[in-house]
């Protein structure tokens, strides 16, 4: 019993320990970054809802009409992925980021603490497409409610929370700039099938939108394996988690395509 509890407390010592010497200064005490205890609730609550409790409460009811909220929720997010994608250009990539090797800076430049807020403002939004979920199970799509897209929702949070509390600019900020810039795209595609299906003939693209999501698994996954061949001052298990999520993205998104669109083409 004695060793059970030295080995806790050690752990929490150690947990302690790693959470002050690791962090930021600058975004230790941001909304929401302080502890993860909040996110894992969130995520928890989240799952526990879209799998469980949403399905059982819409069992005997019929499908909410969403389509205004949707119109207003997808226009918010095409303009807020802009937004990203412009402070993640200004506050380095389109200027003195460099795409083989950009450490972390930890100062109070401010362009440095312009990009920490544009970390902050992605995770903020990672949490706001869990409404995604939300809404299929309102609207009962519980078809697309997949393990696809539950991995994708849970595990996104989760990246940009460490990305906002240990690393909030640097090298892997690329990941949180490309898939803004997807997220614009994607969210345009959302609107116009939010708007009726009297617009069902301008959204013929929605393969290639796929094909594009896969294209930024495959950018990402070279940008950051790259560290492992070059000396830079950014971590190297960072690195390698970021490489096989983006493998395994690609992997989960490659699926998808076959099962979807290759069956498609075969029953034409």
């Amino acid at each position: 019993m004695a060793a059970n509890v030295t080995g806790l407390t050690g752990f929490v010592e150690g947990y302690r320990n790693f959470m002050e010497t690791k962090s930021d200064p600058r975004t230790k005490d941001w909304f929401l970054v302080t502890s993860p205890a909040p996110l894992i609730t969130l995520l928890v609550s989240y799952l526990y809802f879209v799998t469980s409790v949403g399905p059982r409460f819409m069992r005997d009811r019929k499908p909410y009409d969403l389509k205004a909220v949707l119109m207003v929720y997808n226009f918010a997010q095409v303009i807020i992925s802009t937004w990203l994608v412009w402070e993640g250009l200004q506050a380095g990539w389109l200027h003195h980021y460099s795409f083989k090797c950009q450490p972390v800076d930890y100062s109070d430049n401010p362009l440095a603490l312009r990009m920490a807020r544009a970390v902050w403002w992605y995770f903020m939004c990672k949490l706001v497409e869990l409404l995604d979920t939300v809404f299929f199970v309102l609207r009962k799509k519980n078809n697309q409610v997949s393990y696809l897209h539950l991995w994708h929702h849970t595990l996104m949070p989760v990246c940009a929370w460490i990305g906002c509390r240990f690393l909030p600019g640097g090298h892997g900020t690329l990941l949180g700039l490309i898939n803004s810039f997807v997220h614009i795209i994607m969210y345009s595609y959302y609107l116009l099938a939010s708007l009726g299906p009297q617009y069902q003939k301008y959204l013929w693209w929605k393969k290639y939108l796929t094909t594009l999501q896969m294209v930024q698994f495959v950018i990402v996954f070279l940008h950051n394996i790259q560290l492992l061949i070059y000396d830079c001052n950014y971590p190297k298990a960072i690195v390698v988690l970021l490489g096989v999520n983006a493998l395994y993205f690609l992997y989960l998104f490659g699926s998808f395509y076959r099962r979807t669109y290759k069956k498609q083409q075969k029953q034409q």
